[in-house]
């Protein structure tokens, strides 16, 4: 009689395989709609650096402009940002083919969990990046040029100043996860919901001391990342108390039938 342990491997492999298959398929369509979107934006690619740069434009000196230090930079730097862009456009599609892969794995709660979690990351994601352009960048780069020394003349290099705001776009995009951050937390059992809680004066140094690593060293850029980060971490407790309600009952009940077990014991 043969041996099931060859059957249990080759099935196991074909598994792995078949799996590494759909990922570079799933891989491939994220790849080709990226590609597709950046086409029109390479199209555009000085107009969205235009808008990009517009904030600090707004608030340099009178005849003041950006200049560039390289001589592939005024092409070279607008494909980089159009890439850029495309990347944050079709983000909505690659985390649906990453949902499409790893959704079949899950029970149905993990899904009715995970999904409007993953909505929600990519919309706070969004929101940080408006938040970042709107709202810090002309309150930062006044900061900054109203704090020029007399007799500098501010001429910011286009390529400096495109990684310094996708550093910011970035920063700001993370820090707007942290509602989804501290669901996932609360949801695993990793951090109970009343230490959060307990905790928020600890949290509110954390958030200024990280705005002020994270940020330039000014007053204004710190604050305007700190604040909002506060403010989402208040918003993380209600989400992790709304969206993980049943999970907690859950762990409420096991911890209620320990104790009773170990005072029946005792």
């Amino acid at each position: 009689m043969s041996s099931p342990e060859p059957e249990r491997e080759q099935l196991a492999e074909g598994t792995l395989i078949s799996h590494l298959l759909e990922l570079r398929s799933r891989l491939l369509r994220a790849l080709v709609v990226v590609i597709a979107v950046s086409v029109p934006c390479m199209v555009f690619a000085n107009d969205l650096f235009g808008y990009i740069a517009k904030p600090l434009l707004k608030v340099m000196p009178k005849g003041a402009q950006m200049i560039s230090t390289s001589v592939v930079a005024p092409l070279v730097t607008p494909f980089k940002l159009a890439f850029y862009v495309a990347l944050v456009f079709a983000m909505p599609y690659v985390l649906y083919q990453v949902w499409a892969f790893v959704a079949p794995g899950l029970y149905k709660h993990e899904k009715r969990f995970a999904l409007p979690l993953l909505v929600s990351s990519v919309l706070l994601f969004y929101a940080g990046i408006a938040f970042a352009y709107f709202v810090v960048f002309p309150l930062m780069f006044a900061f900054f040029t109203a704090t020029t020394p007399p007799g500098v003349q501010m001429m910011t290099d286009m390529t400096q100043y495109l990684d310094f705001v996708l550093v910011m776009f970035l920063a700001f995009g993370i820090a707007f996860e942290i509602p989804v951050a501290i669901v996932l937390l609360v949801w695993t059992g990793l951090v109970k919901l009343e230490t959060l809680r307990r905790n928020r004066g600890y949290v509110l140094i954390a958030v200024f001391v990280q705005a002020a690593v994270i940020t330039p060293p000014d007053v204004v850029s710190q604050t305007a990342m700190a604040l909002p980060m506060y403010a989402l971490y208040e918003v993380g407790i209600v989400m992790a108390k709304i969206l993980a309600k049943q999970k907690l009952e859950q762990r409420a009940r096991e911890e209620q039938e320990e104790r009773e077990r170990e005072a029946g014991a005792a």
